[in-house]
């Protein structure tokens, strides 16, 4: 999952825990040649860190080795820098005839901005003391007023405007330039720098108004919901927070063995909260009016802009057609849910809506007797790092090191820094990995781009810095922190995003590495989730913790075989989120609430009942972050189904299709098409009935798991 910040100085968006990018390079470039600080990633995860609690005499250096940040204030600091050099920058920039330094300046300014404010987002959700969280949250407020001011500068907007108008010039720029040049008006345009004054003024408010909502939204998605203790039988009680009088619910229990407490979850945790409602409404039709005041027909027009499916309607014929061929196997699944559930629950057998989790995982545990206490002791942390290391270094020749962070550089003594080195170009940037549970952490596994790769033109490259964060329990005292295997596969999945962003070498920070469509950005993350249930791949690192055994071929077969059990029915839920997604941000006033659009796409769309007196769309969070671009999960998996498949699968570990992964796919950033490098990597354009191919054909059984349980 990508985090998303200020992804260009040209437009203030949402930052949110969700799957985009950010980009900060506040850190000088550093050196490329040989650190004798380096030791081995295994064993370094296996360990408890040693030396930063012991540094006392060491220097002090600030967060992400940020001179400024040894303390909160220093933010106030930096933000004032960066303001200062950005009335510069705006100044040269106005005044310099239209041409490559144009462009330059316009990434030079984004990237002052970026410096602070995407360092400041990781800090504000991550940090453990109050008072950092505060400055950082302050900081964020202060380069979000100055993007505002940059929105609405018309002779910023028209020094861009110049160069664009001039075809003779911008066809004597490279491909790169010319369509960072064109991202940068793009990001102007649907500010309605464009309008007149008053359309302006319109255009900001409306801006400022959808991200008050949305962070507003957000908030209200995760909020506990409460009842009355008297209303639910007190077997039931025991299973949640009770506070006074009232039980609290704080999600579906959608694992709960009991029906009794999911049906009581479902219905409490997404009983209609008419503020909440009252935010959702506005929101949508403070999206739908930006973006008719811009001059797109709709939200989803304005949002898919330059993403691989370009528009709506091709959006809607991938999920439509998707659907279509999975109604046969969703049925099935539904069947073999309910037959379990007439088996173990006699009396109440209908499936409903808050069953699916939990008999799916039944089916699986049943068939393939995947219990997770199997697994664990063959993924201790250190083992999946060297497994990752082991597979980055035969596809790109790649090494991960473990290196000591200076007094002050992290912001928990339990966050391990990474070197990522390659064999001939040396040092290419460092990830932070923030892995370990601790009081207060956000729960979600996600990755940052802290800092974005650029060309300076001294002709060095700012080398790209990110953040992964994890939520794994530590190790104890007989053991190392242990994986189960979706533990296991997360981390795969969050790597991916991290080498997107070391690998990604544009020349221009506003295309940097993960700084590119949605729908494209998950593409290697989602890659990655292939390698982590390939056993040829585990097999050269899954090791038991304690007695060095290899782990048995059939229990990764087994794994990767349960998790096609019930997919069908998965992939057909994510459609219908997908689907009313497109529906809420299509055309305005919408044809119905939005409680009755998604009775009607549940309805239609996933074929188990709509519950009277719920409303999951007020607790559908990515309706901020992922508005409008919810289908962004599957067709990212499509196209990373095809690129395993056509090029992986016969040999994990090829170098020459690693290097060409990366030459195609990962370099560029967001500085192409999407669509092109997808091309490249395929030697085709895949169609829409390519993409659906290719996801149905991930739930066909494997024939050889069966051979293997036989024996």
């Amino acid at each position: 999952m990508l985090s998303k910040g200020l992804s260009g100085v040209l437009a203030a968006r949402a930052a949110a825990l969700l799957p985009g990018s950010a980009c900060l390079g506040l850190l000088g470039a550093g050196l490329r040649g040989v650190s004798t600080s380096w030791s081995p990633v295994g064993a370094a995860f296996n360990v408890k860190p040693q030396g930063s609690r012991l540094d006392l005499f060491g220097e002090r250096r600030g967060l992400f080795g940020v001179p400024e940040l040894t303390a909160p204030e220093g933010f106030r600091v930096a933000q004032e820098n960066a303001l200062r050099k950005t009335d510069l920058l705006v100044a040269r920039a106005c005044s310099t005839p239209p041409g490559l330094q144009t462009v330059r300046l316009f990434d030079e300014l984004s990237d002052t901005l970026c410096r602070v404010a995407d360092l400041a987002d990781f800090v504000k959700i991550a940090h453990p003391e109050p008072a950092f969280r505060e400055a950082a949250e302050e900081a964020c407020r202060s380069i979000g007023t100055m993007v505002e001011k940059l929105n609405t500068n018309v002779e910023l907007y028209q020094s861009l405007q110049r160069l664009l108008a001039d075809k003779k010039l911008m066809d004597s720029l490279d491909a790169e330039t010319r369509r960072v040049a064109e991202l940068f008006m793009f990001d102007f345009e649907i500010s309605g720098i464009h309008l007149d004054k008053e359309e302006r003024r319109r255009a900001v408010d409306l801006n400022v108004r959808i991200l008050d909502l949305s962070s507003t939204f957000l908030a209200g998605a995760n909020l506990p919901a409460k009842i009355e203790k008297h209303l639910l039988p007190e077997h039931v009680h025991q299973h949640f927070v009770r506070a006074g009088g009232h039980i609290v619910v704080d999600g579906l229990h959608a694992e709960a063995p009991d029906d009794l407490v999911r049906e009581a979850a479902y219905k409490i945790f997404l009983y209609p909260n008419a503020g909440q409602l009252r935010c959702l409404e506005e929101l949508l039709s403070s999206r739908d009016r930006l973006a008719r005041l811009v001059g797109y027909p709709t939200y989803s027009h304005r949002a898919l802009q330059g993403t691989i499916a370009k528009t709506p309607e091709t959006v809607m014929e991938f999920l439509e057609k998707l659907s279509d061929k999975l109604a046969e196997r969703t049925k099935k699944d539904f069947e073999m849910m309910r037959r379990m559930k007439m088996k173990l629950n006699p009396q109440n057998s209908e499936l409903m809506p808050w069953d699916p989790p939990y008999y799916s995982g039944v089916l699986r545990a049943e068939r393939y007797n995947i219990e997770p206490s199997v697994y664990c002791p063959f993924f201790s942390l250190g083992a999946c790092m060297e497994g990752l290391n082991i597979l980055f270094n035969r596809l790109f020749g790649i090494s991960l090191y473990a290196e000591q962070p200076a007094k002050g550089e992290v912001w928990c003594e339990d966050v391990r820094k990474l070197a990522v080195v390659h064999d001939t170009e040396g040092l290419l940037g460092h990830i932070y990995c923030d892995f370990f549970q601790r009081a207060g952490k956000p729960h979600q596994d996600c990755h940052f781009t802290v800092r974005g790769g650029r060309l300076e033109e001294d002709g060095r490259y700012q080398l790209p810095v990110a953040v992964l964060m994890l939520h794994l329990p530590h190790s104890s005292r007989s053991s190392p922190t242990l994986l189960t295997p979706g533990m296991m596969e997360n981390l795969f999945h969050e790597m991916g995003h991290a080498m997107h962003s070391m690998l990604g070498r544009t020349r221009y920070q506003h295309t940097a590495g993960t700084r590119c469509p949605t729908d494209f950005a998950e593409v290697p993350s989602v890659l990655m989730e292939y390698f982590a249930n390939d056993y040829r791949v585990v097999s050269q690192f899954a090791r038991h913790y304690q007695t060095g055994q290899a782990m048995p071929k059939t229990l990764v077969s087994r794994l990767c075989e349960s998790k096609k059990v019930c997919a069908a029915a998965d992939m057909q839920l994510q459609v219908f989120y997908a689907a009313l997604d497109q529906t809420y941000h299509g055309p305005h006033p919408l044809r119905g609430s939005t409680t009755a659009l998604l009775q009607e796409a549940q309805e239609r769309l996933y074929g188990l009942p709509y519950v009277p007196n719920t409303a999951w769309q007020l607790r559908f969070s990515h309706l901020v972050g992922y508005g409008a671009k919810y289908y962004s999960y599957l067709m990212s998996r499509a196209v990373a189904s095809m690129v395993w498949k056509e090029c992986f699968l016969p040999d994990p570990f090829d170098r020459a299709t690693g290097e060409r992964y990366r030459r195609e796919m990962l370099a560029h950033g967001g500085g192409r098409e999407p669509m092109l490098l997808v091309q490249g990597m395929l030697q085709k354009c895949p169609s829409v009935d390519d993409l659906v191919s290719a996801l149905i054909s991930d739930l066909d059984p494997d024939f050889e798991t069966f051979l293997l349980d036989s024996e």
